[in-house]
C-alpha cells in the first residue's frame, strides 16, 4: 500500500528527532531517486543545480513551476520522504515565499529549503531584516498545513566575501527564532567552524558535503554536532564523470573496458525494485 504524504512527513520529522546523524542524498531524476531509496536512505532531497542540469539549464534558471514539477516527479518515484531545494523561494517578498511553501506541500513534499541568496550579483544576500521576515512567512505557511513540514533555512553568507562566520551564525539564530525547523550554512572552512555553528543553535544543522576540501567524514561531522548531511550536486557529478570517462575511452581509445566495471541492468533494476 502506498505511503501517504502525512506518513512521509511524520517520518521525516521523526528522522530529525531521532538519535544520530543521517545522510539525505540529492537525486536529479526518478532513476537516481529510486536507486538512492533502494540503497537504504531514509529520505532524499532535490538539488536546485542538479534539477536544473537534468532539464538542460543552469542553476538558478528554473522557474518555480519547473522546480515544483521536478520535485513532484521525484516524490512520485519513491516511498520515502522528499525535501526540495527551492532556492530563494522564487520571489523576493515574504508572500512569494509563503506561496512557494504552499505549492511545495501540494506537490507532496515533506519539507524544503529556502535560502537568503538573491541571485543578484550586485547584492547577493537579502538584507538581514528581510531575510528573517521571509523565513518567518515560510514558517507561518508550514503551520497552516495539516501535517508537519520541515522548513530548512539556508544562510549563504559563507559563500560570499568576507565569509563572516559570526554573521552566518547571527542569521541562523534569527531564522531559528523565526520558525525554521532545520538550519543550513554551506561552506564552513573546517570542522571547528562547523562545531562553532552547531553549538550556537538548538535546531538540527544540515551540513552540505560537495565542496572539495570542505567535505568532512560523517564521524567528524557527528562529533561536531551535525544532524543531517546533504550531498548537493556531488552524486550527479559523480555519475556524469563516469559517463564522460566512458565517452572518452570510446572516442579516444576505441575500447570498451568500462563495460567490465559498470553495474548490470539487472542489479540496477533490483535496487530500484523493478
Amino acid at each position: 500500500m502506498p505511503i501517504s504524504q502525512k506518513e512521509k512527513a511524520v517520518a521525516f520529522q521523526k528522522l530529525h528527532e531521532s538519535s544520530g546523524i543521517f545522510v539525505i542524498p540529492n537525486p536529479w531524476d526518478s532513476i537516481s531517486a529510486r536507486l538512492m531509496a533502494g540503497s537504504g536512505f531514509k529520505a532524499i532531497a532535490t538539488s536546485s543545480a542538479a534539477a536544473a542540469a537534468a532539464l538542460g539549464k543552469k542553476d538558478g534558471e528554473l522557474t518555480r513551476e519547473e522546480a515544483i514539477a521536478h520535485a513532484r516527479v521525484i516524490v512520485q518515484s519513491v516511498d520515502i520522504p522528499v525535501s526540495a531545494d527551492l532556492e530563494n523561494g522564487f520571489g523576493d517578498s515574504p508572500d512569494a515565499v509563503a506561496e512557494t511553501i504552499r505549492l511545495a506541500a501540494d506537490a507532496g513534499l515533506a519539507g524544503c529549503t529556502i535560502e537568503d541568496a538573491t541571485r543578484d550579483a550586485a547584492h547577493p544576500l537579502y538584507d538581514f531584516s528581510l531575510a528573517v521576515e521571509r523565513i518567518g512567512a515560510a514558517a507561518e505557511a508550514t503551520r497552516k498545513l495539516p501535517f508537519p513540514f520541515m522548513l530548512t533555512a539556508r544562510a549563504h553568507h559563507l559563500l560570499y566575501e568576507p565569509n563572516n562566520l559570526d554573521e552566518t551564525i547571527r542569521r541562523l539564530q534569527e531564522y531559528e527564532k523565526a520558525g525554521a525547523n532545520v538550519l543550513f550554512a554551506p561552506g564552513p572552512a573546517d570542522i571547528a567552524a562547523v562545531r562553532t555553528t552547531c553549538s550556537a543553535i538548538t535546531k538540527p544543522f544540515n551540513f552540505m558535503a560537495g565542496i572539495k576540501g570542505k567535505s568532512f567524514p560523517l564521524h567528524e561531522l557527528a562529533n561536531a554536532g551535525v544532524k543531517r548531511v546533504s550531498t548537493a550536486t556531488s552524486p550527479y557529478r559523480a555519475a556524469m564523470t563516469g559517463l564522460l570517462d566512458a565517452i572518452s575511452e570510446i572516442n579516444g581509445k576505441g575500447t570498451f573496458s568500462f563495460i567490465d566495471r559498470v553495474t548490470t541492468t539487472a542489479d540496477l533494476n533490483r535496487i530500484m525494485g523493478i
